[in-house]
């Protein structure tokens, strides 16, 4: 404090007091932000009591990022001229309020430039893609719209397809206010996918699968495209509309459309449900479990089919085979992803996975081209402790071949599929993974994961370890499964057959005996054709049409010729 009394501070002792450096302060005094209440005869500044909370004032103001003619307003207002608008500068509250406004607009343009660049980090992008990127995450609402119409009726160009287009056209990216990282970044793959050939081939097919599939003229204008678009249905949810919903008054005709949508959308519902369950409970698409399966579908597809062309009334080879071909039609990735990226960007929840139950529909539709009774004696004639036995003679023989193979056969061919021996392992594995769940009411969904690990040795006798226990600790050789009550015996059963197969594989992919588990595959063999000797040997089932086998083969090069090996 001056010494003279005055109670006056010098700038040094103004800067010591509340932190501030001398320069700042000074800097702040000439842009009149901290006027001095007088100077000395030397000219040097003095401020007055006051000086020390105005300075905190300021300095705040500033730490929120307030320009200081902003500040200089609020510190000068005059008090008596009331709300701003009526003649006098803005109060601190209308300046908070106006920066608040500033610092939302630059925080969303903060995310923009974030989102844009773990896009960059995330895909790899080239150093001249940025510019673009970044411009695609500024585009206005009208500007990303007309991106994907541009897409939509180049795609579809010429193409009879009203209602396709129309639902396409409908699904607008309309970002929100203030997106996500996720948001941004979904857009700018979005926009990114829309350029690729392979997108717009896609949903040019479905398109004219649409067309071809529309009821003739005059006939009730009800939909038969195999993706419903407004709502995002799995494959085959055929029927639905596809029209932008107005609040018009309500229209019988529309009314009706709505209605079978719905229906549509229930329908691939009970597809994907009983798909997965038919995974889960381990029924092979080509067997004769699978067949009750189907039919339930097919009997509640046909109803959903009234307004298309030539629409199915029955069960029969024609129904099926239109099912699958839209199915079929439905089955493309690149439309799947462009969907998931539009309900990201928009927000909607993500439409669940179809890819399991779709591609097991599509299989036993295959297999099972037309209705027949169920055979339910193939259930039948399956001894709980025979196939123990049996499962525990297989896997004997097939761990001293899984043993004996080194790390260098790993990438050796096999007759099967044309995987390798790695692959093949990994399957079998995981055929003793999948047994072990559903004896343990907790069926597996990682078909596709390693279960092989860097051991292969070790990750077979476990699954087989675990697959035991699970067989014997849950009752499962006893119990049921599935909505056609599958005996867990003959599920046990189908796993002893695959592993006997692929048992024989692995022999001859490493020059090993093929005449694995004699006191087990005689049976095995005829397990296998009680099982699968009536299911047809079509595209995508499990085994090719069976082979010859040469006089005096053993069972399992017989069980090999019967599921389409080649055992010569």
């Amino acid at each position: 404090m001056n010494e003279d009394g005055t109670g006056l501070l010098t700038i040094g002792e103004l800067a010591q007091l509340t932190g501030v450096p001398v320069k700042t302060i000074r800097n702040w005094s000439d842009q009149d932000l901290l006027p001095p209440a007088a100077r000395t005869p030397a000219g040097y500044r003095l401020y007055g009591p006051d000086a020390p909370a105005r300075l905190e004032i300021v300095r705040s103001l500033r730490e929120l990022g307030i320009g200081l003619a902003a500040i200089r307003s609020v510190l000068h207002r005059e008090l008596p001229h009331g709300l701003n608008g009526m003649g006098g500068p803005p109060s601190l509250a209308e300046t908070a309020a106006q920066w608040a406004d500033a610092l939302d607009a630059q925080i969303r343009t903060l995310r923009l430039q974030s989102a844009v660049l773990r896009s960059v980090a995330a895909r790899g992008s080239a150093a001249e893609e940025l510019p673009y990127m970044t411009e695609l995450a500024r585009l206005s609402a009208r500007e990303r719209r007309r991106i994907i119409t541009d897409f939509v009726e180049d795609a579809l160009d010429g193409v009879d397809a009203p209602a396709y287009r129309s639902g396409l056209l409908a699904a607008t990216p309309d970002l929100p206010d203030d997106p996500t990282p996720e948001q941004i970044g979904a857009w700018i793959e979005l926009a990114a996918l829309v350029r690729e050939p392979e997108l717009r081939a896609a949903l040019r097919r479905l398109a004219e699968y649409s067309a071809r599939t529309a009821p003739p003229v005059g006939e009730p204008d009800a939909k038969s495209e195999p993706y419903a678009p407004e709502e995002r249905r799995a494959p085959g949810a055929s029927q639905a509309t596809t029209e932008p919903r107005t609040a018009a008054a309500p229209n019988p005709a529309a009314q009706e459309q709505a209605a079978q949508g719905q229906a549509a959308a229930r329908v691939a519902e009970l597809m994907r449900v009983r798909g997965e369950e038919a995974v889960a409970a381990g029924i092979a698409p080509d067997s004769p479990a699978a067949e009750p399966v189907i039919a339930e579908l097919v009997a509640a597809w046909i109803p959903t089919q009234t307004g298309t062309a030539d629409p199915p009334t029955e069960d029969d080879p024609a129904a099926r085979a239109r099912l699958l071909e839209q199915l079929e039609t439905a089955a493309e990735p690149v439309v799947e992803r462009y969907w998931q990226l539009l309900c990201t960007v928009t927000g909607r929840p993500a439409p669940p996975r179809w890819d399991t139950a779709g591609t097991w529909t599509m299989a036993a539709l295959r297999a099972h081209p037309g209705p027949y009774e169920l055979d339910r004696s193939a259930f039948d004639g399956t001894d709980p402790d025979r196939v123990l036995r049996a499962y525990e003679q297989v896997t004997r023989d097939v761990a001293a071949l899984v043993a004996a193979v080194r790390p260098e056969d790993l990438a050796l061919p096999t007759p099967c599929a044309g995987w390798s021996v790695r692959q093949l392992l990994d399957h079998m594995v995981w055929e003793n993974l999948m047994a072990t769940s559903i004896a343990e009411d907790a069926p597996r969904g990682d078909h596709t994961a390693d279960h092989l690990g860097d051991d292969h040795r070790a990750a077979f006798d476990d699954s087989v370890r675990a697959a035991l226990a699970a067989f014997t600790g849950s009752g499962m050789l006893r119990r049921t499964y599935g909505p056609y009550e599958a005996p867990g015996a003959m599920i046990v059963q189908q796993v002893v057959v695959e592993l006997l197969a692929h048992g024989w594989d692995l022999a001859r992919a490493t020059g090993a005996p093929t005449g694995l588990a004699p006191e087990a595959a005689e049976e095995t063999l005829a397990a296998a054709r009680r099982i699968y000797g009536a299911a047809p040997r079509t595209e995508g089932s499990s085994f090719a049409p069976e082979r010859p086998a040469p006089p005096g083969a053993s069972a399992t090069d017989r069980l090999a010729a019967f599921l389409g090996r080649d055992p010569a």
